[in-house]
This record gives C-alpha cells, sequence and structure tokens, in this order.
C-alpha cells in the first residue's frame, strides 16, 4: 500500500491537515480527543512521515557528518580511528540519526563543505584539524564536536584521552619494574596525542631520576607499522651497543612494528627487552607476545561525541566540556620487572 498522506488522516480523522501535523510533529496545541483519534489512524494506516517534509517543518534533517581527518593511509580502516567510527555509527542508530562518513587526507575545507551542501545537523571531527579549518566550519554556526583533537576556540567540545597522563604512566611502571635504560619511538609530534604522550613520558623519567640519555628518543615520521620496523631497522646498532632493556612507542603500531624486527634479530621479548605501546588496538592482544599498552576507550569517544553532539542540536543547556577520558595501563606478555 502507498503511504498515506496527512490529508486522507485528516480527512477520516475529521480535523484539519495543520492538526494533523502538529499531532505527529509534537508541536502546538490539540486536543486529547483529537489527538488520539489521528494517532490511532497514524497506527492503523502505518503512516511514515516523508524524511523531506519532516525535515522542513522542523528545520532538522536528522543526519549527522562524520569527518575523519588523516594524512596517511589507512583512515576509516584504522584500527584506532574505525572503533570511533564504529561507536558513533551505533549510537547515532540508537539516537534515530542517519550518518554520512567522509574522509579528508588533505584537511581542506572541501569535506565540510560536503558535509553543509547536505544540511546536516551537525558534525563530528574526528583526529586533528588546521585551525582555519575549524574556522570555516564556526563561520556556519553548525554544532560540531571534536574527537581525539583538540583547539583553543571557547566553547568548543572535544572528547580526548589524557595523553600526558598515559605517558607518566608508562614511565612509571617501566622505572618501578627496574628499567633505566630506554628507547623511545615517538610518533609525529604535530599530532597532539603523540605530543602528550612523550611529554608525560619524559617528564616523569626525569622526576625518577633518569637522564635523558638513557632515554633514547626517535622521531618517527608517521605512526604506522612499516614506520615503528623501519625506525628499529635504521637504529639496530645503536639500539644494541646502548644496552637498552626497554622500549617505548607512543602507539600500538609503532610498537609492534619495532617488536617484529627485533623478534627477526632473535631478540628475546620480554626477557631481553621489554615493550610498551598506547592505544590498545585489537592486534595489541593478538600480537605474541601480547603487547602491554595503555587503553584509549575509542569506544566510550565515539559514543560520547554522538550525544554530546545531540545535546547540541537540540540546544541543551549546560553540556559539558572539554571531556577527558581517563587511560588504563593494560600489562601484558610484552614485559617483566629485571
Amino acid at each position: 500500500m502507498d503511504n498515506p498522506t496527512i490529508k486522507e488522516i485528516a480527512r477520516r480523522a475529521g480535523v484539519s491537515k495543520s492538526t494533523v501535523s502538529r499531532i505527529i510533529s509534537g508541536n502546538g496545541y490539540s486536543s486529547p480527543e483529537a489527538r488520539d483519534k489521528v494517532l490511532g489512524l497514524v497506527e492503523e494506516m502505518q503512516y511514515k512521515p516523508n524524511a523531506v517534509a519532516r525535515a522542513m517543518v522542523s528545520q532538522r534533517t536528522h543526519n549527522i557528518g562524520v569527518l575523519l581527518y588523516r594524512r596517511e593511509l589507512p583512515i576509516a580502516s584504522h584500527p584506532f580511528y574505525g572503533k570511533i567510527v564504529d561507536a558513533v555509527l551505533l549510537e547515532a542508530a540508537r539516537l534515530n540519526y542517519s550518518i554520512f562518513v567522509t574522509t579528508d587526507p588533505d584537511m581542506s575545507y572541501r569535506s565540510a563543505d560536503f558535509m553543509i551542501e547536505k544540511r546536516v545537523d551537525g558534525l563530528i571531527l574526528i583526529s586533528r584539524l588546521q585551525q582555519n579549518v575549524i574556522d570555516h566550519i564556526t563561520s556556519f554556526g553548525i554544532p560540531f564536536v571534536m574527537v581525539n583533537g583538540s583547539t583553543d576556540v571557547d566553547g568548543v567540545i572535544h572528547i580526548v584521552n589524557q595523553d600526558e597522563e598515559g605517558g607518566r604512566m608508562v614511565a612509571e611502571f617501566l622505572t618501578q619494574t627496574g628499567h633505566e635504560r630506554i628507547f623511545v619511538v615517538a610518533g609525529p609530534q604535530s599530532h597532539r596525542s603523540h605530543h602528550l604522550r612523550l611529554k608525560g613520558f619524559t617528564t616523569s623519567i626525569r622526576q625518577a631520576g633518569i637522564q635523558e640519555a638513557d632515554a633514547a628518543i626517535q622521531s618517527a615520521a608517521t605512526s604506522t607499522f612499516a614506520e615503528g620496523y623501519e625506525i628499529m631497522s635504521r637504529e639496530w646498532e645503536q639500539f644494541r651497543e646502548g644496552g637498552y632493556t626497554a622500549l617505548f612507542a607512543t602507539n600500538d603500531m609503532l610498537a609492534m612494528g619495532a617488536m617484529k624486527f627485533l623478534l627477526e634479530q632473535s631478540v628475546r621479548i620480554p626477557e631481553q627487552v621489554s615493550v610498551v605501546g598506547f592505544d590498545d588496538v585489537d592486534f595489541a592482544e593478538m600480537f605474541s607476545p601480547s603487547l602491554t599498552t595503555v587503553k584509549v576507550d575509542t569506544g566510550d569517544m565515539g559514543t560520547q561525541s554522538v550525544r554530546l553532539l545531540d545535546q547540541l542540536i537540540r540546544q541543551e543547556q549546560n553540556v559539558a566540556h572539554p571531556n577527558q577520558l581517563v587511560p588504563r595501563l593494560i600489562v601484558r606478555q610484552s614485559t617483566r620487572s629485571l
């Protein structure tokens, strides 16, 4: 059967079309008798409001745009960012939102403009953004939430991990288990997360009385598995001669890439070298030996982003911001005490 119209419902209920519209949208007054009659017919006739008409009445489309900014592949299938997007999709469905997802390796205006043309009710911006892109989006007055990225612009809600605290936790764990010669593979320092993780780590080891020379820091151009492997390959002689008993990488993919090279050189992990990562991607537990790491709750990031954006869209008061998630150290097979 074709979808019935408001006009047909109004005729059968003996009320005006505007009365039917008010009852269906929940806006404005209608008598209890009219409301019961109209809602009964809506159920009987299986009326489904046309999405375009509904948007015109409510000025809302019930669509959310998700923009994932990342220069290197993978993007949507990344083990960290993919989990955030999965959680966004689940929570959006629960709150009756449809989702447009796009990626933008160029960090340009293009993807934001695409979403705005789709008349989305709000945006979820994932990962690092340039300030000019944030300013561009802000100029449209559309609600948005930032995930795993931040800005100094007042009033912007961002959901981030307490990365500096996580770096401190790694340093404390390694020093308390007897490690003083620590090799560090640090992801791109232009990225907030890698910068803060390294900062928390180095600050804490200095406080523990370990000299910086005892913690060799190698800078990675990217945060990939291949980069971790390449750095260990390049620095293998220094690593072997330096007497390092532990390795910390500012994300799991770098850590596992470094581990792969070490294992190929017959280095026993953790008997000879303890290894710690950051993020707790699914592969961290699957790797052999399984990786000790700092857990970032990507699922909570995605879920919170939708809930907070929904509050902004509905113009609720006192929306909490910023939101910082507390990290947790997960100890597995790749570390041991000296």
